[in-house]
C-alpha cells in the first residue's frame, strides 16, 4: 500500500523504514526510551479506562482499514484492531517506538517515517485515520482518506493533569486545544461529533512523574523533587475526542 518510490529497510522485527536523512531533525527523532516506557505504564495502568473509551468512539467492521499517524508503540491501534478485526497500519518517526510495535503487535503494517512531511500511502488507502496526541498534518491526512472516511483526533483536554501541573509546575490554567485543533484540519475537513473523556485517579509520585514524562511534560531536576515533596495526589485524567469528516462528505 505504501505509494511514496523512497528506499526503506525492512527490520528483522517486521516493521519498514522509510525515514530519509533530509528527515530527521535529531540523529534519534521521536520519543526517548525513557519516555516510551513511561507512556507504556500509563496505558496498560491508569488509562487504561480512557484507551476503551475512545475506541468505543468508533464503529467499525472487518472491512475497514485504519491508519495510526504517531502511533508510538501501537496500543491504541492493536485495541483498535482487536475490537473490530479491521486492517491496521501504524506510522511513528520513532525507530524504538516502532520497533517495540512490531515485536508486540502482530499482523499490524508498521513503518517508520516523518509523517510532516508526507504519509507514504496511495490516495484514498483508509476508512479510518487516526491521530491521538499525534502529528496532524492535514493535506496529507485528506488524501489518504477515503471521501466517506472518518478521522479521528485525540488531544488532552483543558484539565487533563491539571492537578500536577498546578502543584509542580505552578500552572494550573486549563488550556483548550479544541478550537485550535478543529482549524488546523479545516477547511478541509469539518467537525462531526465531540466528545470529552475524564477519569479521576489516585496516583503515587511514580505514576504522576510517568504520566507527566508520557504526555511530553518531562519534568526537570527540581520539578521532581518537588512532585517527591507532594506525594500522593488526585490527578484528572482527560481527553477531547474530535471525530472529523473530510469535506464535502455526503455522511455528516
Amino acid at each position: 500500500m505504501c505509494a511514496h518510490d523512497h528506499s526503506f529497510d525492512v527490520a528483522r522485527s517486521g516493521y519498514v523504514n522509510l525515514l530519509q536523512p533530509q528527515d530527521r531533525r535529531s540523529p534519534r527523532p521521536g520519543d526517548s526510551p525513557q519516555a516510551l516506557a513511561a507512556r507504556r505504564r500509563v496505558l496498560e495502568g491508569v488509562e487504561a479506562p480512557l484507551v476503551d473509551a475512545i475506541v468505543d468512539t468508533l464503529s467499525l467492521t472487518e472491512h475497514d482499514v485504519v491508519l495510526d499517524v504517531g502511533c508510538g508503540e501501537g496500543h491504541h491501534l492493536a485495541a483498535i484492531a482487536r475490537r473490530f478485526g479491521c486492517g491496521a497500519h501504524g506510522l511513528d518517526i520513532s525507530v524504538p517506538a516502532i520497533d517495540a510495535a512490531a515485536r508486540r503487535h502482530r499482523g499490524i503494517e508498521w513503518v517508520v517515517a516523518n509523517a510532516d512531511r508526507f504519509v507514504p500511502y496511495a490516495e484514498h488507502s483508509f476508512s479510518v485515520v487516526v491521530s491521538i496526541t499525534g502529528r496532524k498534518n492535514a493535506g496529507e491526512f485528506r488524501r489518504v482518506i477515503r471521501p466517506d472516511g472518518l478521522l479521528l483526533v485525540v488531544v488532552p483536554a483543558a484539565d487533563d493533569l491539571i492537578e500536577v501541573r498546578r502543584a509542580v509546575l505552578g500552572e494550573g490554567v486549563p488550556h483548550d486545544r479544541i478550537e485550535r485543533t478543529v482549524a488546523t484540519f479545516a477547511p478541509l475537513f469539518t467537525l462531526a461529533r465531540h466528545e470529552c473523556l475524564r477519569r479521576v485517579v489516585r496516583l503515587d509520585r511514580a505514576a504522576a512523574a510517568d504520566a507527566m514524562t508520557g504526555s511530553y511534560r518531562g519534568l526537570r531536576r527540581n520539578e521532581r523533587a518537588r512532585l517527591e515533596s507532594i506525594g500522593d495526589l488526585d490527578v484528572t485524567l482527560s481527553r477531547d475526542v474530535l471525530l472529523l469528516r473530510p469535506e464535502g462528505s455526503a455522511l455528516h
